[in-house]
């Protein structure tokens, strides 16, 4: 990472010029950047990330290579689809990763935020039951965004759930809670994260992970099929945008102590006009 960096994972907008070697017919393309772009063309799990390693979409233009520029044919307006890219590519990911399939349980931590809240979507576009973890107030958000149960964080989820019921868990959090999630996954259950917003360290008793033959999946490097799965299902309309509010540019200061508030679901996005 080099400073000075313009921030901003996430990008929709329009293509209006393109470099040497581009066809000149994408110009005016309507398009979604990829946040984890690879690095080579080998499946090595190098990647940078769009506004840690490159300049990112703060701004009013930004570079990109055009095979990181996807189109996307959608009814949504810019704002809707500029709430995808991150999120939903992180929570794809882990899915996909994790082999979610329909008729399976899937806890998932932080439930409420922008990752959480896409992996209910996803999950459940698959066929699969939810059961979200959130702060109590969320909760009737979570449940109208499909989630099958939803228990509040700070309740023990032994105490709510049974030992051995879920077959995949997705999460976001660890800290100290995570110590729990390794006992509520069946035998040859699958735990995928990409956070821990909770706390970074955790305690486990290993045999719980050798004999109950548990899975454990680290995922932050996305594979190119994610995205594309990505942009598919926003083509078919599968997905809901969560935008809950919406900034001019020149209002980044107060977008980002809203965003450090946590008192809102979904994401929230920056308008350059």
């Amino acid at each position: 990472m080099q400073f000075p960096r313009i921030q901003g994972a996430d990008c929709c907008g329009e293509i209006v010029a393109t470099g040497e070697g581009v066809d000149l017919s994408r110009s005016g393309e309507r398009v979604l950047v990829r946040t984890m772009q690879g690095v080579s063309d080998d499946d090595d799990y190098r990647c940078i990330t769009m506004g840690s390693e490159m300049d990112g979409g703060f701004a009013q233009y930004v570079v990109v290579r055009a095979s990181e520029a996807f189109a996307v044919q959608s009814d949504m307006t810019d704002a809707e689809l500029a709430s995808f890219p991150c999120a939903y590519s992180t929570a794809e990911n882990m899915v996909d990763r994790a082999g979610v399939k329909a008729g399976e349980t899937v806890l998932i931590t932080g439930a409420s935020g922008g990752v959480g809240s896409a992996a209910v979507q996803l999950v459940k576009r698959r066929g699969a039951r939810v059961i979200a973890v959130c702060s109590k107030d969320k909760i009737p958000q979570l449940l109208e965004l499909g989630a099958d149960q939803a228990v509040d964080r700070k309740r023990s989820l032994m105490a709510a759930l049974e030992s051995s019921s879920v077959d995949v868990v997705i999460d976001l959090v660890a800290g100290e809670q995570w110590r729990e999630l390794p006992d509520l996954l069946r035998y040859g259950g699958r735990y995928a994260v990409a956070g821990a917003i909770g706390g970074p360290i955790v305690e486990m008793d290993v045999r719980t992970l050798y004999l109950k033959d548990l899975t454990f999946l680290g995922c932050t490097y996305q594979p190119r099929h994610v995205f594309e799965n990505l942009i598919r299902y926003i083509e078919a309309g599968e997905l809901k945008p969560l935008v809950s509010k919406t900034y001019p540019l020149r209002d980044i200061r107060q977008a980002q102590q809203d965003f450090m508030a946590k008192q809102f679901t979904g994401k929230l996005v920056l308008i350059n006009r």
